[in-house]
């Protein structure tokens, strides 16, 4: 029963993480899409910093699209901010990892490629056409978490 269940869940995760292909089903709209969401949310955050005279909460004005971005994903599926779901919660993420140039890169690849292994035997969903700018802003998001 134990191996019934896993099996499920593991199922719903392939099936939840993996139902954005209406979204991105690649080519040059997709990608046109997701630059001009990321060039809106550089806006807004460049905005929020204008307004106020500071940067946002949780980080610098980058982590703000960064967090746009994700809610614009899949990533919710998966992963919450201080919840284990069925990756772990963003707050460990970025207790394990500081926000260097090669981990912001190197987590930045990792959401593109996908993998397993780090955080246990579940592979994450490899997210391919995401533009590894983007990529690299919801890095930069998920490590402002650290507290």
């Amino acid at each position: 029963m134990k191996k019934v269940f896993v099996i499920l869940c593991i199922s719903a995760a392939f099936a939840a993480c993996g139902g954005n292909s209406s979204k991105n089903t690649g080519g040059s709209d997709s990608t046109n899409g997701a630059n001009q969401s990321a060039k809106a949310a550089d806006a807004n955050a460049d905005t929020v910093v204008a307004k106020t005279g500071t940067e946002s909460a949780g980080g610098s004005a980058g982590s703000s699209a960064g967090e746009k971005l994700m809610a614009s994903l899949d990533c919710s599926t998966c992963h919450k901010v201080d919840t284990k779901v069925i990756g772990p919660a963003f707050e460990d993420v970025a207790k394990k990892y500081d926000a260097s140039e090669a981990n912001i890169d190197m987590l930045a690849k990792k959401i593109i490629a996908g993998g397993s292994g780090n955080w246990g035997n579940i592979a994450m969903t490899p997210h391919p056409s995401l533009p590894e700018s983007d990529a690299k802003e919801i890095v930069k998001y998920i490590l402002s978490l650290k507290k």
